[in-house]
């Protein structure tokens, strides 16, 4: 057990122990104020404040970060400490701040400062530090705890630490589960009219053939998709979109469709089931919650996990109507127009609200890659893409941490337009998934 002084212990500084303590050890760290305490006792100890007390202790001079209230533009100035970037530079047994500048990163601190919106009205990835500073590929702060460790070790050689296992978890949104079948008369109608407005034949073909049952929709990659999980022993996340009303940006199938609802149950089986609020739902609190009661009926489970439609949330909104709806872990943790580390780490951790000062009880699980971001925002080909992909999965693997990528099964099927995307993806599955599967829960 490590043993932990300061001269106050803050939310934050509670918040932020706590979390590294739940990745490097399997006992949690005490914190205590009282000097006599610590200087008595034979624990491995750290000293976080202002005033070093022996050459025995491990210590950090802290900066104001953690025991500041309400948010305010902070000075950042990067440095370069074993080939990765830091900052909150101090002095002591340790180059800098690592309570504080994790905080900051994982906390999103800067997303709650004014900042430019995207054209989804998003919080731009531009505005971010890591990506200004080009650390937003890295899970950075998995990589300073390795560093951290690696200190603590020297100073302590009997300090006992956690075994971390490598994980991947493989998730797939379902925007659009089928692209020609079960879309109502008027969407049939019109995707026809469509098609041959613009002398597109080979698709005006595949759709008749597909609504006759001559040919799989090209979306339906489900079976498929399935026998890859059985192949590498592993259980998937599924999160659907369950629109009331189809809108610019929420296209799925009727959630009144017998065949969707069939989908919906066949999955709340033979995987995670989890939801993916529509993109209207983000401006209707009401709705939202019908949303849900909808897929728990269909479902008949409690649904206790989502994933924002277009990565669509603000801080801390979105999050707070999610606590309050029952949901208990989010996926929505990453940028929906760049692949990188949104937060600068490959762990789950519990979001702090930074408007109230607390800890919730909502765990944001990090995604680095979206299959949607490397086709439609970096505009990548499969080959460029497979590359990425690989780069972000040793990343992770090297941390020990758990590895989220998104995956939409428009993209994985059998449409012309997406070509040699699916056969990146099995290539994945054999090559890589498969070696590693035994360690996918989160």
């Amino acid at each position: 057990m490590l043993l932990i002084y300061t001269h106050t212990i803050t939310p934050r500084l509670q918040y932020i122990v706590e979390f590294i303590g739940r990745e490097l050890f399997d006992e949690a760290i005490q914190i205590t104020t009282d000097e006599a305490y610590y200087k008595a006792s034979t624990l491995p100890r750290l000293n976080y404040s202002v005033q070093e007390f022996s050459d025995e202790e491990f210590f950090i001079r802290n900066t104001p970060l953690l025991f500041e209230t309400g948010v305010r533009p902070q000075t950042i100035e990067c440095f370069e400490i074993n080939f990765h970037k830091a900052f909150f530079e101090t002095r002591g047994d340790f180059p800098f701040d690592i309570l504080a500048a994790s905080f900051y990163l994982i906390s999103r601190y800067e997303e709650y400062l004014p900042h430019e919106k995207d054209a989804y009205g998003r919080y731009a990835h531009t505005n971010s530090l890591a990506y200004r500073e080009h650390f937003l590929s890295q899970p950075l702060i998995n990589y300073w705890l390795q560093s951290f460790r690696k200190a603590l070790q020297f100073k302590f050689p009997d300090l006992v630490f956690k075994q971390a296992q490598f994980k991947c978890v493989l998730t797939y949104d379902i925007d659009i589960a089928w692209s020609y079948l079960h879309k109502g008369w008027k969407r049939t109608l019109g995707g026809f009219v469509n098609s041959i407005s613009k002398g597109e034949w080979a698709r005006v073909k595949d759709r008749w053939l597909v609504l006759r049952g001559k040919r799989k929709d090209p979306f339906d990659c489900f079976e498929w998709l399935d026998a890859w999980h059985l192949y590498c022993r592993l259980k998937p996340h599924f999160f659907f979109l369950a629109a009331k009303r189809t809108s610019r940006y929420d296209k799925n199938n009727s959630y009144q469709k017998k065949a969707f609802r069939d989908l919906v149950a066949y999955y709340a089986n033979a995987a995670h089931l989890g939801w993916h609020p529509s993109w209207q739902s983000g401006d209707d609190p009401a709705l939202l919650k019908e949303e849900l009661e909808w897929l728990e009926v269909v479902s008949d489970i409690k649904i206790a996990q989502s994933r924002q439609h277009y990565i669509r949330f603000s801080l801390p909104v979105t999050y707070r109507r999610l606590i309050q709806t029952g949901i208990e872990k989010d996926f929505s943790m990453g940028y929906g127009s760049i692949n990188g580390f949104r937060a600068s780490v490959c762990s789950p951790f519990y979001w702090y609200d930074l408007e109230k000062e607390a800890a919730t009880s909502l765990m944001l699980y990090p995604f680095c890659f979206m299959d949607a971001n490397s086709l439609f925002e970096q505009k990548q080909t499969p080959q460029q893409t497979y590359n990425e992909l690989i780069q972000y999965y040793e990343r992770v693997k090297g941390c020990k941490g758990v590895f989220i990528p998104i995956w939409h099964n428009f993209i994985l099927g059998t449409d012309p337009l997406y070509e040699g995307w699916r056969s990146m993806f099995e290539l994945f599955m054999k090559e890589t998934v498969y070696w590693d599967a035994y360690n996918d829960e989160v």
